[in-house]
């Protein structure tokens, strides 16, 4: 992620699947779009009140995936994935059309979307990108969830760690530089769950597309999957994936340090409205310069406060 003006794609993407809670088939269409549009859905089986705007605010659901809905009640689920594609990839802009409310899971990570985007390839306008850059160290804290977010000078840093009680899952954690890093595994790193979790998920009402196809099943201390992981972290990275999902729910790359213990969609969800709720968290900053390896802010390059 070196060009620092906005993208899109460059050409018409599409999607189909199952939404592993709805359980119903849905198919998803990604645009291209101008610069200063954002990532807008739309969702294409109602004829009204239909845009749906990714926004931390707009989160009306965190349990155990991230929805969003508009004003008028209409929502759109499990975006969390897709959105870490299009912020790992450095897409600023998009429109995505689905014929329902839930975002196809594909094969549980963010694999498949990052290929077809990839293979697409990206379309750079002449428009610089914009940055909010944290400002103060913002923490919260639940039992024995944690989660802050910190002042970095140059990148997006994630450090997560999990604790389960399942022996093979046990204690993970993982640290990546979204910006600099090979996020290969993290875009690979499927859901999961316990098996004796599943009937629990039935009688919510949930986890109705659920699969070996699409999701890590754990039971006692075996993988159900065949093939077993795909890393050696693909649990922690899971989550940064998901985290990193949500939190391009602010609309624009972030620069910061963000460390979480057992955190999950709320936790960050909260953290983020902790944030913006004081506008001295945060600066909104407008890239001037051409390209920058490595990294996207530092003293080569002029910053213009749009705050």
């Amino acid at each position: 992620m070196s060009i620092l003006t906005q993208s899109t794609l460059s050409n018409k993407i599409s999607f189909s699947g199952v939404g592993i809670h709805t359980g119903k088939q849905v198919n998803l269409n990604i645009l291209p779009s101008s610069p200063n549009t954002g990532i807008v859905f739309k969702r294409v089986d109602l004829k009204d009140n239909n845009i749906v705007i990714p926004n931390f605010e707009n989160v009306c659901e965190a349990t155990l995936c991230t929805t969003i809905s508009n004003q008028y009640g209409v929502k759109v689920s499990t975006i969390e994935h897709l959105m870490a594609a299009f912020f790992g990839l450095g897409i600023d802009n998009a429109i995505v059309e689905l014929d329902s409310q839930e975002v196809p899971i594909l094969d549980g990570s963010a694999k498949e979307f990052v290929k077809v985007l990839k293979l697409n390839g990206l379309k750079q306008s002449d428009v610089p990108i914009k940055l909010i850059k944290i400002n103060n160290l913002i923490e919260c804290e639940e039992g024995d969830k944690y989660i802050s977010l910190d002042k970095s000078n140059t990148t997006l840093d994630i450090e997560f760690e999990i604790n389960y009680k399942n022996s093979l899952i046990n204690k993970q954690k993982n640290k990546v530089n979204v910006f600099e890093d090979k996020l290969e595994n993290v875009f690979n790193s499927r859901t999961f769950c316990l098996y004796e979790d599943i009937e629990k998920l039935k009688k919510l009402g949930l986890g109705k597309g659920g699969s070996l196809d699409n999701a890590l099943v754990v039971k006692n201390n075996k993988i159900m999957n065949k093939g077993g992981l795909r890393n050696d972290k693909e649990f922690v990275n899971h989550k940064i994936l998901d985290c990193m999902g949500d939190i391009y729910l602010v609309g624009y790359r972030l620069i910061g340090s963000l460390k979480c213990k057992n955190g999950g969609h709320s936790l960050t969800n909260k953290i983020l409205r902790k944030i913006f709720s004081d506008n001295k968290n945060y600066s909104l900053l407008e890239i001037k310069g051409k390209n920058l390896p490595h990294s996207l802010v530092n003293n080569r390059h002029k910053l213009k406060s749009i705050a």
